[in-house]
């Protein structure tokens, strides 16, 4: 699989442009995900090697920074604000939908990779309270029973 080999090879010439910098860690974080799209254990355990730290600390940076996947994104990504007016209007029962409807609890991808659901903060959007995204669409004025719909037109 040369496309495996190739981001591991372009993974080591961050580390190695980023070794011995104060603050290393979070760039090559940022890097490593661009390369790869998460940041999986092996790929922790490569930067922990080559940064001279341990597993420990860069899979504490890593979950502490909601920027850091530690699992594939979904090639959709539901996005269900939880912010004080979308809640307020009904976004856990939108996002508690969208799980059943999905099969997945919140946080994960669907098995087949399609969709990925995040409870996220506000979107900007209040206006249209309660209110998810679907990678760069904006869904408003949402209700339980337009979930399925909707996922159907990704499916």
């Amino acid at each position: 699989m040369p496309e495996l080999k190739e981001k591991y090879a372009a993974l080591d010439e961050v580390i190695a442009r980023h070794k011995g910098e104060p603050g290393a860690l979070m760039p090559v974080l940022q890097e490593a995900q661009n390369i790869f799209g998460y940041v999986p254990k092996d790929v922790q355990q490569i930067i922990a090697d080559g940064l001279g730290t341990t597993l420990a600390e860069v899979y504490g940076v890593a979950t502490f920074y909601a920027q850091f996947s530690l699992e594939p994104k979904g090639q959709y990504v539901v996005g269900v604000c939880l912010g004080t007016a979308c809640y307020v209007k009904g976004s856990q029962k939108v996002l508690d939908k969208l799980a059943e409807e999905l099969d997945i609890p919140v946080g994960r991808t669907t098995p087949d990779g399609v969709f990925t659901l995040n409870a996220t903060r506000c979107l900007g959007a209040c206006g249209l309270a309660p209110v998810m995204m679907i990678n760069d669409e904006v869904y408003g004025r949402l209700t339980p029973d337009m979930i399925p719909e909707i996922v159907a037109k990704y499916r």
